[in-house]
């Protein structure tokens, strides 16, 4: 089982210094709203993606006042124990240490540890953009497979530079045919080996959503789940250049896995414009279920699930099915915020799991 074991925090958001130890399997955060539980389960998501959760922008980590931060994780698996160290000073290129050595690329440890994470606005992936339906594939993805998120990396670089060569063409008036050859060329190559493994993907983890949905929801009614893309029956390169026009006049690449989605439909309807609450907690639970049961059945270990104040804004009884099938059929490594310790001992009492309270003050 996969375990942090511990965490020390210099500087990161609103914790100048701080160092916890997590000795049990179930771990719950607590105290007031504003001390800094969110930001703690956080630090634990940047030690398995060296990126925040909530935070898109590196500098907004950074406490204020604060030089930059350096987070310290030890990790545990088996009889294996790792260190690892991040630093981010302001204005300078982050560090990343295993064990004492530095990694090469970033993007080397996506998938050392795995994690799944809950938040309460993380129901917006039911109600939201495709942006973040297609981030889900992609976080899920990224930890299996190394080259996908090089090929993805790649992909977005390319297609700045492709929408960038639009928007100069259709100012001066002038076409450079053969750059846009080039960089339709390339954008394709990328393109068309993120679209098979997200294909590849879905289709595993999707029967996989639907089993948990009609267990956590028990409706008669049927959910779909598609996977929309405009490569479906052709590549990257035809759509490309099908759209070349309407992209010189649009001035941006219309087509391509950066406008892929997830389509969710209840009695050929879409789910979020009928679904009630409950129902979308569900198909949101579903979700992240199935995507930790992915993790788990590719790679061997339990991941670690950090949930954030899930028990003030989400539902209680889908949370307690969740830690059921985490804690009791998994075993996996549980870490909590909440407001209240008393609800989080009564909630564990009940499954009969130990938790270990760690209170803020």
């Amino acid at each position: 089982m996969l375990m942090i074991k511990k965490i020390i925090l210099t500087g990161f958001k609103n914790h100048p210094s701080g160092s916890y130890s997590f000795e049990q399997p179930v771990v719950g955060i607590c105290g007031k709203n504003g001390i800094g539980k969110t930001n703690l389960l956080d630090s634990v998501y940047y030690c398995c993606f060296t990126k925040s959760y909530f935070q898109s922008i590196d500098a907004q980590n950074i406490g204020f006042g604060e030089p930059g931060f350096r987070l310290e994780g030890h990790f545990e698996r088996g009889d294996t124990r790792e260190k690892l160290v991040c630093i981010n000073r302001a204005g300078s290129k982050k560090e990343l240490y295993l064990n004492d050595i530095p990694y090469e690329k970033l993007s080397q440890h996506i998938g050392r540890f795995c994690c799944v994470m809950i938040a309460p606005d993380d129901i917006d992936l039911i109600n939201g953009t495709g942006e973040l339906r297609r981030k889900f594939l992609d976080v899920l993805i990224c930890q299996l497979d190394a080259s996908y998120l090089l090929d993805l990396n790649a992909y977005n670089k390319i297609l700045q530079q492709r929408n960038s060569l639009l928007r100069n063409e259709h100012k001066n008036g002038v076409g450079d045919e053969t750059l846009l050859d080039i960089l339709d060329g390339q954008l394709a190559r990328y393109g068309d080996r993120v679209f098979q493994k997200r294909l590849e993907i879905f289709n595993e983890i999707h029967p996989k959503i639907l089993s948990h949905y009609m267990g956590i929801a028990a409706h008669e009614n049927q959910i779909r789940i598609r996977y929309e893309s405009k490569l479906h029956g052709t590549d990257m390169l035809q759509c490309l250049k099908s759209n070349r026009q309407k992209d010189l006049i649009l001035q941006r690449t219309n087509s391509g896995i950066h406008r892929d989605d997830l389509i969710f439909e209840w009695n050929t309807q879409p789910f979020k414009n009928i679904a009630s609450q409950g129902q979308k907690k569900s198909l949101l639970f579903s979700l992240k279920l199935a995507e930790y049961e992915m993790l788990l059945e590719k790679t061997g270990q339990t991941p670690i699930l950090l949930l954030d104040d899930v028990f003030e804004k989400l539902d209680s009884e889908r949370m307690t099915n969740l830690l059921e099938v985490v804690c009791k059929k998994h075993k996996g490594q549980v870490i909590i915020t909440d407001t209240h310790p008393e609800r989080l001992t009564g909630v564990m009492e009940s499954l009969n799991i130990g938790i270990q309270l760690i209170k803020l003050q």
